[in-house]
């Protein structure tokens, strides 16, 4: 039988963080996170921000890494900055302007923050000092399900493991839709939204395999 509800994590917990966080990777290889340290008006920007780039002209949005739907995500349309401590390429192909830029730019500092303070707490849990993700490339992703009424409860991207060594994910506080493979039963788990919280993915190369 699968378990119920993946672990949500406070950062701003001060004993036993290391340590929960790393055995949430282990047991779940996904969390939930809370009083992460993101404000909730930047997140609400970035939102918007993206919808925008969605919205873009098809002749503008092929200029860059977008990619469209195919017969294995029929419903995934989405865009890439490959490296984001260098998005000019990106931001100019699209001819996003300097407020849309600015909001971009913050947002991948704070992420990129957030990523430090994950990897330090699991070197820490794992009895190591030191930053995990220093000199590390950092790729963003924008991703849009484009679903209509009828195709509702139709499976938006392939069952699949990412193959980097953490994802931080900002999901859809509207729209469920998340599930995970319970390691035990086999059975998919939902990751339901929960408002305020961002999730945290393990990868392929966070794996480890005694």
């Amino acid at each position: 039988m699968a378990r119920e509800g993946v672990p949500v994590i406070d950062m701003q917990r001060v004993d036993e963080l290391a340590k929960e966080i790393v055995n949430a990777c282990e047991e779940w290889g996904i969390f939930r996170i809370v009083n992460h340290g993101v404000p909730a008006d930047l997140l609400a920007e970035m939102k918007t921000v993206v919808a925008a780039l969605f919205d873009l002209p098809e002749e503008v949005k092929s200029r860059t890494s977008h990619f469209r739907f195919n017969a294995m995500n029929p419903y995934l349309e989405g865009f890439s900055i490959d490296e984001v401590s260098t998005p000019g390429d990106f931001f100019d192909r699209l001819d996003i302007s300097t407020n849309q830029r600015e909001i971009v730019l913050k947002y991948t500092k704070v992420i990129r923050e957030l990523a430090g303070l994950i990897g330090k707490k699991l070197m820490e849990g794992f009895g190591l000092a030191g930053d995990l993700f220093d000199g590390w490339n950092c790729q963003m992703r924008f991703n849009k399900y484009n679903f209509s009424p009828e195709s509702v409860g139709s499976c938006g991207v392939f069952l699949h493991s990412d193959p980097s060594f953490v994802t931080i994910l900002h999901d859809d506080e509207d729209v469920n839709g998340l599930q995970v493979v319970d390691k035990y039963s086999g059975e998919l788990i939902p990751v339901d939204s929960l408002p305020g919280t961002i999730v945290v993915n393990v990868g392929d190369i966070a794996k480890v395999r005694i």
